[in-house]
């Protein structure tokens, strides 16, 4: 009976513990059902199956983007760089294709491009010791202006026939594979944080870096992995927008930095370190993505988007503040 009455307890206690870790992703999930609801009832059509393919598709390459820099901001830093390198990435990606080479070397390299951002970022910040704010805004304005240099500031088109198979292929039948890729990444990287020793590293050197230092978590190697993880997303993210559209811009990820960092934000994490989750980072690229979406089906000037990013921001921020006192 006693086993019996523990088993009991532990069953009553699931419920309670998931809202009290996940309550802000509970209150975001149920905004963002609230908006979708509000949208529709003016556009009916906002709550077809072809629009909510349309949301997810859309919101793929953000959602890929933000999990990468939950991972810089947890450690308290920035990322800035992260729209250059997706636009970087495209950039390469399209021209060693135009050189004769297939799909995957050419998705190597674009990938390449991450890798290397990534690690001058994070050894800039970490050996070299500069301000996480100062060394992504460098590698922002530098990757930026190679997206123009490599092909002189020309769009161009992707000329591999079968690259279209990386975003909408389906490696498991009747998933699409930006849809699969989302879910994986966050699955892995929720679990990798709140499950795996490594995982928890990150929220310490958030939280304090001395202190984590004090009690032997490699400060520098957790911080250097976390911007070389954060541009391999981007890269990654860059990926799947050009094989989707199928061409390469030199300014496609322009806007995509201020919404990577506003997704986290509205996900829960902190911008001084130490608190967030992935769930909550793919649920602030959904709200962002739900509210272009609504935005535009509604007939608002979509010069307003940002406007209205910047106020969902803002009252995320003060709802999360106020919850926690």
């Amino acid at each position: 009976m006693n086993t019996e009455a523990q088993s009991i307890s532990r069953a009553l206690n699931i419920g309670p513990s998931i809202l009290g870790t996940y309550r802000t992703e509970i209150a975001i999930a149920i905004a963002i059902v609230v908006l979708m609801l509000g949208v529709g009832a003016f556009i009916p059509a906002a709550l077809s199956a072809g629009n909510f393919a349309n949301i997810l598709q859309a919101a793929a390459p953000l959602v890929i983007m933000s999990l990468g820099v939950l991972l810089v901001v947890l450690t308290g830093g920035i990322d800035l760089s992260v729209g250059s390198v997706f636009s970087l990435t495209g950039m390469v990606t399209a021209l060693i294709m135009s050189w004769g080479w297939g799909s995957v070397p050419s998705a190597a390299a674009g990938l390449g491009v991450g890798l290397i951002f990534g690690s001058i970022n994070g050894l800039l910040v970490t050996a070299v010791g500069l301000a996480p704010f100062v060394v992504t805004l460098i590698t922002y304005a530098v990757a930026g202006s190679l997206a123009f240099i490599v092909t002189n500031g020309r769009s161009m088109g992707i000329g591999a026939p079968d690259f279209w198979l990386l975003n909408s292929g389906q490696l498991i039948p009747g998933i699409a594979n930006y849809v699969l890729f989302c879910v994986a990444f966050a699955a892995l990287l929720e679990l990798a944080l709140r499950k795996m020793t490594f995982g928890r590293w990150f929220y310490a050197v958030g939280s304090s870096a001395n202190a984590a230092h004090l009690l032997g978590v490699p400060v520098k190697r957790t911080r250097f992995s976390a911007y070389v993880f954060s541009s391999l997303m981007a890269s990654f993210a860059g990926l799947l927008t050009v094989s989707y559209i199928l061409n390469a811009e030199s300014t496609a990820g322009a806007s995509l930095m201020l919404q990577a960092i506003a997704a986290v934000v509205i996900g829960g994490a902190s911008l001084f370190g130490g608190t967030g989750s992935a769930i909550g980072a793919v649920l602030g690229a959904l709200m962002i993505t739900v509210i272009q979406n609504g935005v535009n089906l509604i007939g608002i000037n979509s010069f307003w988007q940002g406007s209205v990013t910047g106020i969902a921001i803002l009252i995320a921020v003060l709802i999360d503040r106020f919850s926690h006192k």
